[in-house]
């Protein structure tokens, strides 16, 4: 089966508000459905973006990755309160790496500079990160709709222009949606088609989805509920996930909408660099390399701890340094290092655990503080020709001093260069149990009854509905007889695991090998500075 219509405008979980389709969820119904390719477009964020790009590769389908972005009534430095919290939508592409690196440029500045109730970008930010981007005209909450929307025609036209003039006449596309619950946007759409012949533009289709089923409807709107806390913040229609069928019925009289789709999906060439790794730009003297610089450190680590030159410890230094090399390791153990020596120096306590204790490099440059050959550790189990991936180097950093550490990172490597990576909070099974009781209304010991008789789970061993469900007698004896406790159960076990909130991650921090970041990922601020 194949399909000539391509979903351009999809939420994940991770538009963290109104969306409930997890991302493996998605691109596994994409497959199902034949589509080629298929676009991921939360609101305002790329939090999925990576996750996304695998998935749709792993899937033999092309990923085209986007944002619907917010864009300001204004500029995205207003900040007046009655005016400049209206905001409109546009949904952005990105059809090469080029555009993919803007997007995480404008999302990062939408975050830092634009951000009033939401992150905010504006035409300049836009006109300024253009390069390798597709444009669609957006939703009925898009500012050219809602010029038509007043009758104001001839702004609508001249935005259209202005988008013309930005991105470039081949990579601009007039979006339709029909979703019919949308009373008054429907009417529009003749006037939508007008303007798009009269500026010689392609119609392209778009369904705005937000969930994967049509059956998901209620456990959506009971997730919006719990996320808004009203309960009467709702979607009316259907924002499922539609097939081919439901799109050839809701498109059939706009020619080429659905085939403009694939004209999209074929404008983007995106191959986002996953490997090799990629570590900070450590200085080294000029003509040196850092192997040799390395090799240099170990050999003061050989002074300065006194340790003896016996052919054991020359024969292992010789077989760990040749393995670094040829990985590339050499500057991360420089890294490192450095972090570490720095942390003594300042009087922060840093404790190194782990297999890395099996490197005598790492003792010898002072990573990890037990001798291997004294206590015969591996070198093997920490680092060896046929292991994928990075060492992994579990550095402990003493809590009420983690800031220093980090503002000499950013001393060192650039203040753009570093940054606190951020974790998501998602719905537990007990706290689903209990967020759908009080989102439907229910009194506070029907949900409470319930999810007291979810057992817990374990790290790396989460509970689950299902599973409690299978395990649990007294759960599933309650789920089977009381009808209230059904409703709330089965619609909790559509919304666990969405996620509810993001925040700071305890100790992941990243340092670009470039002066800022955002080279490789949109970075924010912790929620506690937008206010």
């Amino acid at each position: 089966m194949s399909s000539n219509f391509v979903h351009l405008h999809t939420h994940s979980h991770y538009s963290l508000l109104d969306g409930m389709s997890k991302v493996s969820d998605l691109v596994a119904r994409a497959k199902e459905l034949g589509m080629p390719a298929l676009a991921l477009t939360d609101h305002g964020n790329m939090y999925g973006a990576v996750e996304f790009y695998k998935e749709c590769k792993s899937a033999d389908i092309k990923p085209i990755i986007g944002v619907e972005a917010y864009i300001a009534e204004r500029t995205r430095f207003n900040k007046e309160p009655g005016i400049d919290n209206r905001r409109y939508h546009l949904t952005l592409l990105a059809r090469n790496n080029a555009g993919y690196k803007n997007l995480m440029k404008m999302v990062s500045k939408s975050n830092l500079e634009g951000f009033y109730y939401k992150p905010r970008m504006d035409l300049d930010l836009i006109r300024e990160h253009s390069d390798g981007l597709i444009c669609l005209s957006g939703c009925p909450g898009s500012r050219f709709i809602q010029h038509l929307k007043a009758g104001n025609k001839a702004e609508a036209v001249k935005l259209l222009n202005t988008y013309i003039e930005i991105f470039g006449k081949e990579y601009v596309f007039v979006e339709v949606m029909a979703h019919e619950e949308v009373e008054w946007y429907i009417p529009l759409i003749p006037t939508i088609l007008e303007i798009a012949k009269e500026v010689a533009l392609p119609i392209v289709g778009t369904w705005d989805s937000h969930y994967l089923h049509v059956d998901d409807k209620e456990a959506h709107n009971t997730l919006l509920a719990i996320n808004t806390n009203n309960q009467n913040f709702k979607f009316g229609g259907n924002y499922s996930f539609i097939a081919q069928q439901e799109a050839d019925k809701l498109f059939a009289d706009i020619p080429n909408a659905l085939e403009n789709t694939l004209k999209v999906a074929d404008l983007v060439d995106l191959e986002i660099e996953l490997s090799p790794w990629r570590f900070p730009t450590y200085i080294i003297p000029d003509g040196s390399t850092y192997n040799d610089e390395l090799r240099k450190a170990v050999n003061i680590g050989l002074l300065e701890k006194g340790y003896g030159k016996t052919q054991e410890a020359e024969t292992r230094i010789e077989f760990e340094l040749d393995i670094i090399k040829n990985k590339g390791f050499s500057s991360y153990f420089l890294v490192v290092a450095d972090l570490v020596r720095s942390a003594r120096e300042m009087g922060i306590y840093t404790n190194t655990r782990g297999s890395a204790a099996g490197s005598l490099v790492s003792y010898l440059v002072g990573i990890t503080t037990v001798d291997p050959i004294k206590y015969k550790l591996p070198f093997e189990r920490f680092l060896n020709p046929l292991r994928p991936g990075i060492p992994d180097i579990d550095l402990d950093i003493a809590d009420d001093r983690r800031d220093d550490l980090i503002s000499y990172a950013k001393q060192k490597y650039g203040e753009r260069a570093v940054a606190q990576i951020c974790t998501f909070g998602t719905m537990a099974a007990r706290g689903s149990v209990r967020d759908v009781a009080r989102a439907l209304g229910y009194p506070y010991n029907v949900g409470d009854t319930a999810a007291k008789l979810i057992p817990m789970g374990s790290q790396g061993f989460p509970m689950t509905i299902e599973r409690a469900l299978e395990i649990e007698p007294d759960f599933k004896d309650l789920y089977d007889n009381d009808r209230a406790t059904k409703e709330v159960v089965d619609l909790a076990k559509k919304i666990e695991g969405n996620v509810r909130h993001i925040s700071i991650h305890a100790a992941g921090v990243v340092i670009s090998p470039t002066p800022d970041i955002t080279d490789f990922a949109p970075i924010q601020y912790a929620a506690f500075r937008r206010a």
